[in-house]
């Protein structure tokens, strides 16, 4: 396993983040124990999971088994850097969700209870809420790192301008601010190039990418298709959509010995303000298969190449669309 920071902290990650969206609705507890496990037996201490994963409003069943996997002892939470976030809704009442200073406070001490930790490593803003000012933000997440609930703080799926916005108010505090965005990023998604990859170099985070396969549809989801395998229909009208562009990968893949899902993390592993894309392994096979992509060493004509088969926006703004 390979390690990084995490942006321009001094904290060392796995370069592959395991995501855990699958445990609970997908993985049982057994099976997400057994992953974890494998996990940790690999190399990756970088876990990442949100108080909302679990499709249980409220109940954060993915963090509770995540907390009953901790419970187990035998240096299990001392080795993994856990990631949670913040702001969806855990309940009905007018204060359950987003980012003011009390549901901050209330989601916190939640997420701990369920991970049984007493602190969270990297505690994300799930997205970003425009009727809170930063302010109230800031001073929340101070309160949570002075009493050491919160060792750093991240945002996911937010603008490059409200990453930009956020570290300013942060610096004017004498607070750390933002060390990560979580964020869309994949050979199909790269709107993130214009101007989300651009902050975060300015400000020195590290970015990890949700979705690096694309919901699937870089894993080799032509040949999965041709072999019978079922796909929900989302999957398959995304490759529908893309289903040129992914002829021409699955074939040059093919010519490089390679399978798709692992150009597609070793793609985004080359890109240096990247610290770890999430996979979300259902199985063994899938996790132990990810590794794989640590090892690929795509060439300038490889990226030439993949970026002519799935064209960006061009680079950073302004010069994407501007002289």
């Amino acid at each position: 396993m390979e390690y990084t920071f995490l942006g321009r902290t001094g904290l060392k990650v796995s370069r592959l983040c395991l995501g855990t969206m699958n445990f609970g609705p997908f993985a049982g507890e057994a099976a997400s124990f057994a992953i974890m496990d494998r996990a940790l037996e690999l190399g990756v201490n970088f876990f990442d999971t949100a108080n909302v994963y679990g499709r249980k409003k409220g109940e954060g069943i993915t963090e509770q088994i995540i907390g009953k996997w901790f419970a187990q002892g035998g240096g299990r939470r001392e080795q993994t850097v856990i990631a949670t976030k913040v702001y969806g809704g855990t309940g009905d009442g007018p204060n359950d969700s987003k980012l003011s200073a009390l549901h901050i406070r209330r989601a916190c001490d939640d997420s701990l209870r369920r991970l049984q930790t007493d602190h969270i490593d990297l505690y994300q803003m799930h997205h970003i809420d425009r009727n809170t000012p930063w302010e109230e933000i800031w001073q929340a997440m101070e309160v949570l790192v002075q009493q050491g609930k919160v060792l750093y703080v991240g945002s996911s799926n937010f603008a490059g301008w409200h990453i930009a916005q956020a570290n300013e108010n942060a610096k004017r505090r004498n607070f750390m601010g933002l060390v990560s965005e979580q964020s869309l990023y994949n050979l199909v998604a790269r709107t993130v190039e214009l101007e989300v990859i651009p902050a975060c170099k300015a400000y020195g985070l590290g970015l990890i990418p949700w979705s690096p396969l694309g919901g699937g549809i870089l894993g080799g989801a032509l040949k999965q298709a041709t072999e019978g395998r079922r796909a929900e229909e989302p999957r398959l009208k995304a490759i529908e959509k893309h289903r040129a562009q992914l002829e021409q990968y699955e074939a040059w893949c093919a010519e490089l010995g390679e399978q798709p899902a692992d150009v597609a993390l070793a793609w985004l592993l080359k890109n240096p303000v990247v610290t770890a894309p999430i996979i979300g392994p259902r199985t063994l096979a899938q996790l132990a298969g990810a590794l794989r992509a640590l090892e690929i060493q795509l060439t300038e004509n490889a990226l030439k190449r993949l970026d002519e088969i799935f064209p960006g926006p061009g680079g950073q703004a302004p010069e994407a669309y501007a002289w």
